[in-house]
């Protein structure tokens, strides 16, 4: 039976720093870790920032709830299934993106994956400042209703190094720190949503904006843009990290155990966020989590904002570790602690671009939308090959053959043609919050917003038809699964046994 290593074993260390499958040995059978580090992830003020902006789009409390739930339903359960290749693998998931995409074409999707991480790491340091000006505000240390730059500058460097220290030690110590710091900031949720939802003015029949409440189409329109920003658009933001944790977790772990418990662990403080953020919402229309906590809870803000700072940080610690291991995934041959350090220095200019923006809810909306535009193709890419192509199989040594490996692609066009066709398709039926982001079809709709099942569906279907042939050359036959991805007894949610 395999034991949960020590979080300071080198032999664990080693293998993080360079990129490699994570071997029996040096797994963990502790899945509890998952549950934690998804959780702690979302946490975050972004999850309540993201409730309340379907609010601040137009749309009623209930309709908002209704996205909210029904899109996290669908968009974790496909996440759940990337945790699991991730745990029969044992590869990060721009490593698998090998077998699709070719040992260099999987640059692509890497590189852009890399890019996301340090957006994500920006974007998340940059809402929690406002938090921190508050706090700061109410200690009479600066004036809350100015910019106040250079004391945002000045935390988000502070945060940001919190945050790659963290990193810096890799998966034990993020679980850990997940694990200690998450309950005791789901205690002050608690209170949080005790406060708001029985002493607040919570307007539970709010319908929208006086005189302006949506009715038919245009109702539909913004629900539909809504489900791909904050309902299964953000399930679909969380595949490409799936496999970078659950890597770690034994084989001998019950699969559907697993997968519930990484699902749970995101689908839990999404929703519980979202519905929190929506129905303060009501009571002033704010976005800004500044603003939403201060006006809402007055004398409890103190100590809320100061524990709510946690989320952002058990955030990023996973985008500063995805970027590491995306960016060796380009065979770039940089250990994965000096990656931390470029990717801290990189997000914190990010973070200072942001500072001078106005519009949270516009720079939120364009962001997640464009994010779904690439992942929805990726997803439908990789799922159509690894169930259809690769029948389960997938030889993880294969995908670490040097460039020139005839036991892999080089770029496969035909999946890159796929790919552009997915993202092309997504953004067709993508109607955001600027021009450049409206497609044709979702104009000629109305502003109805399909993109993320346009984009993934278009993926996918396509790769069934000219995947297989394509990857018939490269199929390695009468090889059996490596260790890490070898069957158990164990219930398996993806073969269904």
């Amino acid at each position: 039976m395999v034991t949960d290593t020590p979080a300071d074993s080198p032999h664990v260390h080693d293998f993080e720093e360079v990129l490699q499958p994570i071997p029996e040995e040096a797994r963990t059978t502790r899945v509890s870790g998952q549950f934690w580090i998804w959780a702690g992830a979302n946490i975050a003020p972004i999850n309540w920032v993201l409730g309340a902006l379907g609010i601040g789009l137009g749309l009623g409390l209930r309709d908002t709830l209704i996205v909210l739930v029904a899109g996290n339903v669908v968009g974790m359960a496909l996440f759940g299934v990337f945790v699991l290749i991730g745990q029969r693998t044992g590869v990060t998931g721009m490593v698998l993106s090998r077998a699709a995409f070719g040992r260099r074409g999987a640059y692509l999707p890497a590189a852009i994956q890399a890019c996301l991480a340090v957006g994500w790491c920006a974007v998340n340091t940059w809402i929690v400042l406002d938090l921190v000006m508050a706090l700061l505000g109410k200690l009479d240390l600066v004036d809350p209703h100015e910019r106040n730059l250079a004391a945002k500058i000045l935390v988000g460097a502070v945060i940001m190094t919190i945050q790659v220290t963290i990193a810096w030690f890799g998966y034990r110590v993020i679980a850990a720190f997940e694990r200690w710091t998450v309950p005791p900031t789901l205690a002050v949720l608690v209170l949080m949503s005790v406060v708001a939802w029985f002493h607040l003015d919570i307007d539970w029949s709010y319908a929208g904006p006086p005189g302006e409440v949506l009715h038919g189409g245009a109702r539909i329109a913004a629900m539909s843009t809504v489900m791909t920003v904050i309902g299964i658009g953000w399930g679909i933001t969380w595949f490409t990290y799936a496999c970078d944790y659950s890597r770690f977790v034994s084989t001998t772990v019950p699969r559907r155990k697993l997968y519930l418990t990484s699902t749970l662990g995101q689908f839990v403080p999404v929703v519980w966020l979202g519905v929190l953020g929506a129905s303060l919402a009501t009571t002033n229309g704010a976005v800004d989590p500044g603003e939403l906590i201060v006006s809402n809870f007055g004398a409890l803000a103190l100590p809320v904002l100061f524990l709510v700072i946690h989320g952002p940080i058990a955030t990023n610690i996973l985008n500063i570790y995805t970027f590491s291991v995306a960016a060796q995934a380009l065979d770039i041959k940089v250990h994965r602690r000096r990656l931390n350090l470029l990717v801290g220095m990189f997000a914190l200019v990010v973070v200072i671009f942001f500072i001078f923006q106005s519009s949270l809810a516009t720079v939120l909306e364009t962001w997640l939308a464009a994010i779904v535009a690439w992942i929805a193709s990726w997803a439908g890419i990789m799922l159509v090959h690894y169930f259809r192509v690769e029948k389960r199989h997938i030889d993880a040594r294969r995908l670490f053959e040097p460039i020139g490996s005839r036991r892999l692609p080089d770029v496969n066009w035909t999946t890159m043609g796929c790919f552009v066709a997915g993202i092309a398709a997504t953004w067709l039926f993508m109607y955001g919050a600027t021009s450049l982001t409206q497609g044709f079809a979702a104009r000629a709709l109305g502003g109805l917003d399909l993109s993320w099942l346009a984009g993934g569906g278009v993926a996918a279907a396509l790769y069934a038809v000219l995947g297989p042939r394509a990857h018939r050359p490269y199929r390695i036959t009468g090889q059996p699964p490596t260790p890490s991805a070898a069957t158990t007894d164990s219930p398996d949610v993806l073969t269904g046994n």
